[in-house]
């Protein structure tokens, strides 16, 4: 509960630190907020070259397909990378002024969410022109990502407290979301996976939120309340061991900043 009474207390902090992300990420570039739109797309014109033109992938509509995975992943990438940072980032403030830690890292996940509605565009205007159509299950869009950002605050919370012990850990974690990239049905479609590797996707909570983006927008259904369950348990169980791990850890940040 004392998370929730800090976050109310320091509740306008919070919001300026939120719209100094938002705002902040392209501040000066020439295209600025269209870049949320640019980086994605660009993106989804890579993999969709090498996996449906080059690969030959028969997934049917797999540029949609793509798009549905590969959006919600690159939010889920911008908050570990940047989280991992945060502490780092902050760190004359933190040696100067008072103010619950975990703001910082909350930010970011909050900040990278607001990316992620805007980018979120791109998903409905490839499912309306690539001929799918929309559905009334789109409404599910603000459970499953309510059950994201519960689970990117408990991995933000870990990798944004210990990068500021081991340094390295920001340009491991660079090559640990490459390996995850993969180990996520984002490009291929997770039946597609051999019985005896089942396991290593099954164990990763974007699995099953990319394959209920997937039915909302491509499949036009219902998510699988069990994968939604399972996800929101990995993220309640991360946000718990994750926010000990902060708590643990922060008595020492000024000191090693």
């Amino acid at each position: 509960m004392n998370i929730i009474k800090d976050l109310y207390n320091y509740r306008e902090l919070l919001k300026t630190n939120i719209k100094k992300d938002v705002g902040g990420k392209y501040k000066n570039s020439f295209l600025g907020v269209l870049w949320s739109f640019v980086n994605p797309l660009l993106s989804i014109m890579v993999y969709a070259l090498v996996f449906q033109v080059i690969l030959k992938s028969d997934i049917e509509n797999y540029t949609v397909y793509l798009c549905c995975g590969l959006i919600p992943w690159q939010y889920f990438a911008a908050v570990v990378q940047r989280g991992a940072a945060t502490i780092i980032d902050n760190a004359n403030i933190i040696k100067k002024v008072y103010f619950p830690r975990e703001i910082l890292p909350i930010s970011v996940v909050t900040s990278e969410g607001v990316n992620f509605l805007i980018s979120t565009i791109i998903i409905l205007g490839f499912v309306i022109f690539g001929g799918i159509g929309l559905s009334v299950n789109i409404l599910w869009y603000f459970v499953i990502l309510a059950i994201q950002y519960i689970i990117c605050i408990g991995i933000s919370f870990i990798v944004s407290s210990l990068s500021v012990y081991f340094r390295d850990l920001i340009h491991i974690l660079g090559i640990i979301i490459q390996l995850l990239f993969y180990a996520t049905p984002i490009v291929y479609a997770a039946n597609q996976v051999p019985a005896g590797l089942q396991w290593i996707i099954k164990i990763n909570p974007m699995t099953y939120l990319i394959e209920s983006y997937r039915n909302i927008f491509y499949n036009k259904m219902p998510p699988d309340c069990a994968n939604l369950l399972i996800a929101l348990a990995m993220g309640v169980g991360l946000c718990i061991i994750g926010y000990l791990v902060f708590k643990k850890l922060e008595k020492k940040f000024a000191e090693e900043l």
